[in-house]
């Protein structure tokens, strides 16, 4: 039965192979004739235009399912839905029940806000990272109405008739009509990483696999060779790669299942639970305590507890004074209520986070759901691929061995592609003996002043070792330039390249010896002709071409016939009977296990260097054999003779080794699963520091431990693995499933680990991690849609980037969570010790003012919290170990400060009071009716309540300033040392000049509101003060004492703490890499070796 999916449009059967309107058989069971003549295509002139344009309504875009876009209405209901802002409306609303008109005109005005606010800036994140969803090929090359255009793929539709070449993407799923050494590589589909060779004469039977349908192309592939043209019969969610994306997304059940028992019967009391959890569910998605990111939800869960615990202050208030249902007593519960709620705190933290998407995308990152923001900032572990990620994705030739001659060894250089650059060293010596350990030592420093000196050999130039060898080296290098379908070419000073990048490494090689096959192979008398191509194959795993020579040199003109193959060193070996003992013509000899064990031993030591080698092999066929395309492969690759080895190195990105070992500093562990070579893989690791570079030193358990196979780590059970002395830094041959094992094993010891992908055999892995990576230029669409983040350069340092980036924002969100969560305890601590204060008619005075308390929540400290999530990393974030996202930002020393902060606030606040009430010009007298207007008699609770209300805002905004770093001085943040060591504090402060210009602001607007009558007596309730600003600055200079006391004592506390646990040795952010990496993993004594013995 052909494979099945949920169909795009319904609730239908999608059948695998089908179009988007069902054809009599699938398309692969068709001739292209039927395909087309059932399709209403035309093979020749295409589809015409209006015809495409009806196609488009009909059928809709080319896309990988319908995105559900932006939705202004949801995120109108989502600002007003949430637990802080529901606070705010019953505040309100209680405040216009007792007519305290300005009171909730007030806080009508801060709901509006807050929601205004939110909405545009999660309108803007959200349409950023709607606009961002999608990386796919954008355009396609149709033929329509007999002319050949280009169109973006969006606009593909079945019926259309579509030309791809190599290098292109296949725009949707096509029947081919025509192919020319065509292949695509469809590991994105099947997992399958060696191209496909299709066959568009071929039909198959209905119930054919994906895999195996070789007269189609499927939508995301790429074509690696030749060209082709087909017709396209499905778009869309309707394309193979469409159904499984399409089979992967899922929509969260709304309905709590009923619990049924083993014969599937349930009682009434399962549909009662069943139900009271839905509507639990129901109830939490309303108050958002149960949706949104981690923090969100918490932040929600917080702002419930806070609306009864200022249900309790409320009460407390009336209870102090005897219940009283006057309306100035319930103004001052609904102060005191207010006081607890940080109702700029879902502002700002939409804010931040929407500002650290838009950075994000400054360093390569495309965030795709906020979650991902918070989680980054806690990985433990990454899991990595290496080609393209950590390498470059670009092959290079690096050494080359031919037997009887020696070995050649080529320096990198910075252009690839480029056969002019990098020098080429000779050795007449095998590969296994050459002291490779000692080349880099040798080439940084005795070549300096020798650039002959090098145990690779000297260097010479290509024309002297061509002049130097009889045949050896040209039989080699014609096998590298002809058995090989990538060219290489110079235009306008510039070298180019198409084809696969192995066969591009092989023919720059070539090129350096004007070897090229394009010099052979183009012109009017070209020496070299193609009869025949063989191309690679999964299961033999050689390339082989057969090439016809043209003879001029003899009496009678001719041809000669070559074989000349490719491919994996056992495979090639195989088929070889013979092999060059010396660089002569005549010095064939048959092959011996001895010499069979040596090119293994040679192929071993390229392997090692993290080389892939590949063997060549070429022979001169019978001239009684006649050969074409449909020849058996068989019959004519066999008796070849061994040419040599060929090693290609797919170089590490410059910037991969130092974000890496950054990694490493911040306590993240790298480990790099790939598809490559064991001792590839091994060698790639140490060059960029997965690896510890004495891995002599490592324990011998360690040792395999560290680097294993996916077959070794395949094969052990999860106890097994459990029992492991560490998880693998290194896994070679990597399958999509053992991705999975890895992210499960990390998982059981209490990692939070992130995993690159890029293939649709990826999404699982991608799902299951804590944050799903996916490649922005080779990933498919269904690895994107699986994913957290993409990367728009396929670069692992821009995965470092963006944990740094998660760590700031991190950090930045516990900043301004702590200075509006201790402004809010200073206020209700202010007012609910204020109680204490009351007046001729035995009511209570309070000493802030609701609008007051509003006005500094929203005005004062609203924009230093914005200013305080714009705030730049700390210089340590990447020195430290990860935080646990269990804990979130409650940890033990965020609630302590937030309660030291809180509580000596307030008692300055209060101190300020009652120093003017009691002390200071005032006789103790508190009036009567000075909660609710202005008399001579209440003139010294205005200016009392005036005062309070000027050091409160000043120690909001001062408290921004300090937060700028939890620990560091106020006066000391910068790090390094300064030229103006007294006035570093001030440029520290103008760094940030959102922050900065936020904190004066802060300052401006006090003096209007202490001062423009009727707005001071009538809506804050206070009056403008004189004398009493002497109180104001003391009781600030008390502020800071008291804050950068806490601080120093902190420092103190955690310098000694951090020494104790590391039993008197130097704290984390003090050790070395190989400390934090490696030190475990080492011999206990320095000079060890793994058995304990001393080496010399």
């Amino acid at each position: 039965m052909p494979r099945q999916y949920p169909g795009a449009a319904s609730g239908s059967l999608h059948v695998s192979g089908q179009s988007n309107t069902p054809l009599t058989r699938p398309a692969h069971a068709l001739t292209h004739q039927q395909v087309a003549d059932e399709l209403g295509a035309d093979i020749l002139a295409g589809l015409s235009r209006d015809e495409a344009a009806r196609r488009v309504v009909r059928y809709g875009k080319n896309e990988l399912g319908e995105a559900e876009g932006v939705r202004p209405l949801k995120i109108v209901v989502a600002q007003i839905t949430n637990a802080m802002t529901l606070v705010l409306i019953l505040a309100m609303g209680v405040s216009f029940g007792i007519r305290s008109w300005i009171e909730g005109g007030v806080v009508a005005a801060v709901i509006l806000l807050n929601v205004v606010v939110g909405f545009f800036q999660e309108y803007s994140a959200e349409k950023t990272m709607d606009s961002l969803r999608s990386l796919s090929s954008p355009t396609a090359s149709v033929v329509r109405g007999s002319e050949a255009m280009v169109i973006p793929s969006g606009e593909i539709v079945p019926g259309d008739l579509v030309e791809v070449k190599m290098g292109d993407t296949v725009p949707a799923d096509i029947r081919l009509i025509e192919a020319k050494n065509f292949e695509t590589d469809e590991a994105l589909l099947t997992g399958e990483s060696l191209p496909v060779r299709k066959a568009h004469h071929a039909t198959f039977d209905d119930a054919t696999g994906p895999g195996d349908r070789l007269n189609v192309a499927y939508s995301s592939s790429t074509v690696t060779k030749g060209r082709a043209k087909g017709i396209v019969f499905a778009t869309g969610a309707y394309t193979e790669i469409g159904a499984i994306a399409k089979s992967l997304q899922h929509q969260d059940a709304k309905m709590r299942p009923v619990r049924r028992n083993a014969h599937g019967r349930a009682g009434p009391h399962r549909y009662l639970e069943a139900y009271t959890l839905t509507m639990g569910d129901a109830v939490g998605r309303f108050l958002r305590v149960n949706v949104g990111t981690p923090l969100q939800r918490k932040l929600s869960q917080l702002a419930i507890h806070l609306f009864f615990i200022a249900i309790v202050f409320a009460l407390v208030v009336l209870g102090a004074n005897g219940f009283d249902a006057r309306q100035e007593v319930v103004i001052y519960a609904v102060a005191t209520g207010l006081s607890m709620i940080p109702a700029s705190l879902v502002v700002v933290l939409t804010i931040t986070m929407s500002a650290g998407t838009r950075r994000m995308v400054e360093r390569n990152v495309i965030v795709r759901n906020l979650r991902s923001l918070e989680a980054l900032g806690a990985v433990t572990d990454i899991c990595s691929d290496k080609t393209g990620t950590l390498t470059q994705g670009k092959m290079v030739a690096r050494g080359a061995w031919v037997p009887g001659l020696g070995t050649y060894t080529v320096d990198l250089a910075r252009e690839p592609f480029n056969p002019t650059l990098g020098a080429i060293r000779f050795a007449p010596k095998m590969p296994r003996e050459i002291d490779f350990d000692a080349v880099n030592t040798t080439t940084s420093s005795t070549e300096k002043d020798n650039p002959q000196a090098s145990p690779s050999g000297a260097v010479v130039p290509p024309a002297d070792l061509l002049a130097n060898s009889t045949s050896g080296l040209q039989s080699f290098l014609t096998v590298a330039s002809l058995a090989n379908l990538a060219t290489v070419f110079q235009k306008d000073d510039k070298w180019h390249a198409r084809g696969d990048p192995t066969e591009i490494a092989m023919q720059v090689f070539a090129s350096r010896f004007d070897w090229n096959r394009l010099r052979f192979t183009t012109g009017a008398a070209a020496e070299w002709r193609e009869v025949a191509e063989f191309p690679f194959d999964s299961d033999v795993k050689r390339m082989s071409v057969v090439m016809a020579r043209t003879i001029t040199t003899t009496a009678t003109p001719g041809e000669q016939q070559f074989i000349f193959t490719k491919g994996a060193v056992e495979r090639v070996l195989s088929v070889c009977t013979r092999y060059s003992a010396a660089d002569d013509p005549d010095a064939e000899v048959d092959m011996t296990p001895a010499f069979h064990d040596t090119v293994l031993a040679n192929m071993k030591t390229f392997a090692a260097l993290g080389l892939r080698v590949l063997a060549l092999a070429s022979r001169v066929i019978d001239p009684e054999t006649t050969v074409s395309e449909d020849t058996n492969r068989d019959t004519v690759e066999h008796d070849l003779t061994f040419r040599g080895l060929i090693g290609l190195y797919d170089p590490p990105r410059p910037e991969s080794a130092a974000a890496v070992r950054e990694c490493h500093e911040a306590g993240i562990v790298v480990h790099m699963l790939t598809g490559d070579h064991p001792e590839t893989a091994k060698a790639i690791a140490m060059d960029v520091g997965i690896l510890p570079a004495g891995m002599h030193m490592v324990r011998a358990e360690l040792a395999r431990a560290m680097v294993m196979t996916a077959g070794q780590f395949d094969a052990l059970t999860d106890d097994e693995v459990d029992a492991l002395p560490v998880l693998p830094l290194v896994i070679a041959r990597c399958a999509p499933s053992t991705k999975v094992r890895m992210i499960e094993a990390l998982h059981r010891r209490g990692r939070f680990c992130a995993m690159t992908g890029d293939g649709v055999n990826d999404s699982p892995s991608l799902r299951r991690a804590d944050v799903g990576i996916a490649m922005g230029l080779s990933g498919s669409d269904v690895a994107k849609d699986a994913s957290d983040i993409v990367l728009t350069d396929d670069n692992f340092a821009s995965i470092v980037s963006a944990i740094e980036e998660g760590r700031r924002i991190f950090d930045n969100i516990q900043k301004f969570v702590l200075h509006v969560l201790a402004e809010n305890l200073a206020q209700a601590c202010t007012l609910l010790i204020g109680l204490a204060f009351k007046d001729a008619s035995s009511l209570s005075v309070f000493p802030l003012a609701p609008v007051e308390i509003v006005w500094i929540i929203m005005a004062t400290s609203g924009p230093p919290d914005m200013g305080l999530g714009f705030e730049r990393a700390v210089p340590d974030i990447m020195r430290r170990a990860p935080r646990s996202l269990r804990t979130g930002i409650f940890t033990p020393e965020f609630c302590i400060d937030g309660v030291v902060y809180g509580l000596w606030i307030a008692l300055l606040c209060l101190a300020s009071f009652v120093l003017r009430v009691y002390a200071f010009g005032g006789n103790g007298n508190l009036g009567e009716n000075c909660n609710d207007a202005y008399s001579p008699a209440c003139d010294t609770v205005f200016r009392a309540r005036a005062t309070t209300f000027a050091c409160l805002t000043w120690f909001a905004l001062f408290l921004a300033w300090e937060l700028i770093d939890m620990r560091r001085s106020f006066f000391a943040m910068h790090t390094g040392p300064s030229t103006r060591p007294l006035t570093q504090w001030m440029r520290d402060v103008w760094r940030n000049q959102f922050l900065f210009w936020a904190v004066v602001g802060g300052f401006v607007t006090l003096f209007p509101t202490l001062y423009i009558p009727v707005i001071n007596h009538a809506v804050f309730k206070h009056t403008g003060i004189s004398w009493e600003w002497g109180i104001v600055f003391v009781a600030a200079a008390l502020f800071f004492g008291g804050v950068e006391g806490w601080k120093w004592a902190k420092r103190v506390y955690f310098r000694r703490r951090a020494r104790r646990e590391v039993g008197g040795g130097r704290a984390w952010e003090e050790m070395d890499v190989q400390e934090k990496v490696f030190a475990t993993y080492f011999s206990a004594g320095e000079g060890e070796s793994v058995d304990g013995n001393r080496r010399d």
